[in-house]
């Protein structure tokens, strides 16, 4: 699972492939079963989509315990439906939130979490045309995806190149979806612009920095917690970074910027840091908000937005699906457009077994991993 946690679970090809040759062979022996000795054509059903048939999947039975590894039933598929074969899951901090029970929107016990996933699809509904047995796809789903396999209705469903990873692909929807809808839809980030990533090393501060300096042209200067994170995005592209822990934010950007200020600030921290970052912006700049990962929930005295101009917007990427479901789907398909053009590249802190998801930390799942 990827760090954000891109948490990734990799799969064996050699067990899809063979149970692709199965379903082959017993789709073949339903349609030649009609004329077989003069016998009435037999029922098609599919052994792969009954409740004999089971898979495993980290479960969340407990909030705040360890997750369970447990055999569960697959199910049979709707028309709009399709199985996938997972083989890698992205983890996100809004993963290990949900299990401890501090998650906005977390969904009653027992719960399989994971909402972007990677793989092959195994099997169709009878009304889907989009994608077909056998494709690479990338997946969002609220959750349900740190499993084996996911039931999930097809429009959720984006194809993966043959030159992108399954890995890379975990890694993309829910932080790079973020990190484009923030730059792109919300703050018109412009060439040249001067950008402030908050927790500039997290999972949505990397994959910022990624489409703002790579993808958008922009300039940017990364905020985060220790050396050793400010580093970390200097190797990815920033052109400078603070260590807010023993430097001042607002002083630091007065001299980066010979006391102009930044165009855009992107951030996912909250509390003082915000208040310092929007200090920092320049006449008609634009503060974006998607997250409070310092827990402290700022109030913003609107003076400060008056006197110069300033756009202040937030963006809950998670709510696009169902206001606005084509800026959703163009986010999640830009990504994937970077990535195989090789303008972006996800950055995958650690790649985890399923059985092995438990040991992930909200630390962790700060950064990309994968399971």
């Amino acid at each position: 699972m990827a760090r954000n946690f891109a948490c990734l679970v990799t799969k064996n090809f050699a067990y899809w492939r063979k149970q692709t040759l199965l379903q082959q062979l017993f789709q073949r022996f339903c349609r030649n079963s009609a004329s077989w000795r003069g016998m009435p054509k037999l029922a098609a059903v599919n052994v792969f989509s009954t409740p004999f048939r089971k898979y495993q999947a980290a479960v969340c039975t407990e909030l705040k315990k360890p997750l369970l590894i447990q055999d569960i039933p697959a199910s049979p598929l709707k028309p709009n439906e399709v199985r996938v074969d997972i083989h890698c899951c992205g983890v996100n901090l809004g993963d290990i939130l949900s299990c401890q029970g501090q998650y906005p929107e977390w969904p009653p016990l027992p719960f399989i979490p994971g909402m972007e996933f990677a793989g092959y699809v195994t099997e169709t509904g009878t009304s889907v045309v989009s994608v077909k047995q056998g494709d690479r796809v990338l997946g969002f789903s609220p959750q349900k995806a740190m499993a084996e396999e996911c039931v999930i209705d097809h429009k959720f469903l984006w194809q993966v190149p043959q030159d992108v990873s399954f890995r890379e692909a975990a890694a993309l929807p829910v932080s790079y979806g973020t990190a484009i809808a923030a730059l792109h839809h919300r703050a018109c980030t412009q060439p040249g612009d001067t950008v402030l990533v908050t927790a500039g090393a997290g999972a949505a501060g990397l994959a910022a920095l990624d489409i703002a300096s790579n993808v958008l042209g922009a300039k940017v200067i990364t905020a985060a917690g220790s050396d050793e994170k400010c580093q970390l995005t200097l190797q990815r592209g920033a052109v400078a970074s603070i260590n807010y822990r023993t430097q001042s934010i607002k002083e630091e950007v007065k001299k980066l910027t010979a006391k102009k200020g930044v165009n855009v600030v992107f951030d996912a921290v909250g509390g003082d840091i915000f208040m310092d970052a929007v200090s920092s912006l320049c006449w008609e700049g634009r503060v974006v908000i998607v997250g409070f990962a310092g827990g402290l929930i700022p109030s913003l005295p609107t003076n400060l937005l008056l006197l110069k101009n300033i756009a202040a917007v937030g963006v809950y990427w998670g709510g696009y699906p169902d206001e606005n479901f084509t800026t959703f789907s163009d986010t999640i398909c830009s990504a994937i457009r970077y990535c195989q053009e090789g303008k972006i590249k996800p950055y995958i802190g650690g790649v985890y077994a399923l059985h092995e998801v438990s040991q992930v930390s909200p630390q962790d799942a700060s950064v990309p991993s994968q399971s």
